[in-house]
C-alpha cells in the first residue's frame, strides 16, 4: 500500500510526489490543499512540489500569494523561488514579489529579483522595485537584480540608465551582470554606449569581456565610438575596442585601416587583438594583413599568416604573398625533387642536400610552418598553393616538412598532382613527416599500383602510428 500525500510531503519526497503527479495530474489539487497546513515541513515541500511542475501549478498561484505573508521567512523565500518557476501564468503575484526586495533577509530579497527576472511583464511598481533594489546592501542582490531587469528584456528599458551606473558598481558580478542586461534590453542601449566605453577599462577581466559582447551586440551604432579611442593610452581599452570591432565584423575601410595600424602597436596583446578582428572581419582585411607582412617582425609575421589561414578560403588572394615570402620558385621545384629522391636512396647525404636547399630561405622555420598551415586552409584548387607546399615537403626543418604533408592533405582530392612529392615523403627520415604523408595520400584518394607498394613498406615502421596510418591509408584507398 503506498504512503498517503501527506506523509510523503512531511518527510520531503518530493520525488515520489513529482511522480504520482505524472501519473495522476489530479493530485496536484491535493497538494494545492496542504499549502494551508499548519505543519511547516508539509506546507514548505507542497510550495517545492508546485515550483516543480512549473506552469501546471497556474490554479495554485492565489494560495501562494498569500504564502508570500508567512511569518517563517524560509517559506516566503520557498514561494518566491516556486513562483518564479512557474513563471508567465503567475503574473498575478508581482505586487506581492516585489514586496518582498524590501525584506530583512538577504536570500528572500535574491529570490524575488530571480523570480521577478522570470515571471516578466513587469508592472510600473515592479520595475520601479527593482530599480530600487539596484542599491541594496548586498552583493548577491544588486547582482540577481540586474540580472533579472535583463531577463524582463525590452520592457525594462527605463532601467538603462541605472544599469550604466551600476556598471560602475564596486562588486565585478554587479558590474558584469548590469553591463549583459543592458544589451538583453536591446532598445535604448545606444544611450549606454559611452558608459561601456568607459567600462572597457576595469580592471576586472571579466567585466571587460561581458562589455566588449555588450557593444558587439549593440552593433554598427557603437563603432563611432570605439573608433574615437581606438588608439586609447591604456592597452587594456585598446584590446577591448580592437575585440569589438572584431566580433561586430562590419567589413568598413576606415576599421580596416584602423586594425591595420594597430598590427605595429608597441603592446604584443594588442597586435594580436588586431590580427584576430581583421581574421574576424574576414576576405575585405587581405590586403590589410598582406601588406603588413612585411613591415613587421618576426613573430608578428606569424600571427599575420596564422589570421590569414583562418579567413580560409576568401582569402586566396593572399598566396602569391606568402609564396614570396616562403622562397618559392617554381624553377627549382624539379631539381628539390631530384635531391629528395636522392634522399631516399642516401638518407646520409640528406642532412648535407637539406643545408644546401636552405640557402635560399627567406624566414625562419616557425614563420615557413605558419605559411604552410595557412595555405592548407586557402589552398583549395590552387597550383601555386600545392606547388609551394610540394617544395616545402624538402625543407631543412622536418616541422616544414610535417606540416606541408598535413596540409596537403587537408586539401584533398585537389592536391592529386602533389602524389608524386608525398610518395617519396614517405621516405623522409623523420617518422611525423612518413605519418603526415601516408594519412595525406590516403585522404587525396588516388589509388594504384606504386602508391599501394609504397604504403606497404610503412607497414613494419619503426614507428606504430606510421605503421597505423599506413594501413588505415591503404584501406581508404583499396574499398
Amino acid at each position: 500500500m503506498s504512503a498517503p500525500l501527506e506523509k510523503l510531503l512531511r518527510d520531503a519526497r518530493v520525488d515520489l510526489v513529482l511522480s504520482r503527479i505524472e501519473n495522476d495530474p489530479s493530485i496536484i489539487n491535493e497538494v494545492i490543499e496542504h499549502l494551508e497546513s499548519d505543519i511547516r515541513s508539509i506546507k514548505f515541500n507542497s510550495i517545492n512540489v508546485l515550483g516543480e511542475i512549473g506552469q501546471k501549478s497556474a490554479e495554485a498561484v492565489p494560495k501562494l500569494i498569500k504564502c508570500l505573508k508567512d511569518e517563517d521567512w524560509s517559506i516566503r523565500r520557498e514561494t518566491a523561488r516556486s513562483l518564479g518557476k512557474i513563471g508567465g501564468v503567475a503574473e498575478n503575484a508581482i505586487p506581492e514579489i516585489s514586496d518582498l526586495l524590501k525584506d530583512n533577509e538577504e536570500m528572500i530579497r535574491k529570490e524575488a529579483a530571480i523570480a521577478l527576472g522570470k515571471i516578466g511583464s513587469p508592472t510600473e511598481d515592479s520595475l520601479r522595485a527593482l530599480i530600487y533594489s539596484l542599491k541594496d546592501n548586498s552583493e548577491i542582490v544588486r547582482t540577481e537584480v540586474a540580472e533579472a531587469l535583463g531577463e524582463i528584456g525590452p520592457s525594462a528599458y527605463e532601467s538603462i540608465p541605472d544599469l550604466m551606473n551600476s556598471v560602475r558598481d564596486v562588486s565585478w558580478t554587479v558590474r558584469t551582470a548590469s553591463a549583459k542586461s543592458i544589451s538583453k534590453i536591446g532598445k535604448g542601449a545606444i544611450k549606454a554606449i559611452p558608459t561601456l566605453i568607459d567600462a572597457l577599462g576595469d580592471k576586472d577581466w571579466r567585466v571587460r569581456s561581458r562589455v566588449v559582447s555588450t557593444l558587439a551586440q549593440i552593433g554598427e551604432e557603437a563603432i563611432p565610438n570605439l573608433l574615437s579611442i581606438i588608439n586609447h593610452k591604456d592597452p587594456k581599452v585598446r584590446c577591448g575596442v580592437i575585440e569589438a570591432l572584431g566580433e561586430i565584423k562590419k567589413a568598413d575601410p576606415k576599421i580596416i585601416q584602423e586594425l591595420a595600424l594597430l598590427l605595429k602597436d608597441k603592446k604584443e596583446k594588442v597586435r594580436g587583438k588586431a590580427a584576430d578582428s581583421l581574421r574576424l572581419i574576414g576576405k575585405e582585411s587581405v590586403p590589410a594583413l598582406t601588406e603588413a607582412i612585411g613591415k613587421v617582425k618576426r613573430k608578428m609575421k606569424r600571427i599575420i599568416i596564422s589570421a590569414i589561414g583562418g579567413i580560409g578560403p576568401d582569402a586566396k588572394e593572399a598566396i602569391p604573398i606568402l609564396s614570396d615570402v616562403f622562397g618559392f620558385k617554381r624553377m627549382d621545384l624539379e631539381s628539390r625533387r631530384k635531391k629528395i629522391y636522392n634522399r631516399a636512396i642516401n638518407k646520409a647525404l640528406f642532412p648535407v642536400l637539406a643545408y644546401i636547399t636552405s640557402l635560399n630561405v627567406r624566414f625562419s622555420s616557425p614563420v615557413r610552418v605558419e605559411i604552410v598551415r595557412a595555405l592548407g586552409n586557402i589552398g583549395k584548387d590552387s597550383e601555386l598553393a600545392i606547388l609551394i607546399l610540394e617544395y616545402a615537403l624538402v625543407d631543412l626543418k622536418h616541422t616544414v616538412r610535417r606540416e606541408a604533408a598535413l596540409s596537403l592533405g587537408k586539401l584533398g582530392s585537389s592536391a592529386t598532382s602533389a602524389i608524386p612529392s608525398l610518395i617519396m615523403a614517405l621516405e623522409d627520415i623523420n617518422s611525423d613527416v612518413r605519418w603526415r604523408a601516408s594519412e595525406a595520400l590516403g585522404i587525396i584518394g588516388v589509388s594504384n599500383e606504386e602508391i599501394i607498394s609504397r604504403l606497404n613498406n610503412l607497414i613494419h615502421d619503426k614507428c606504430d602510428y606510421v605503421c597505423e596510418s599506413a594501413i588505415n591509408a591503404i584501406d581508404n584507398l583499396t574499398e
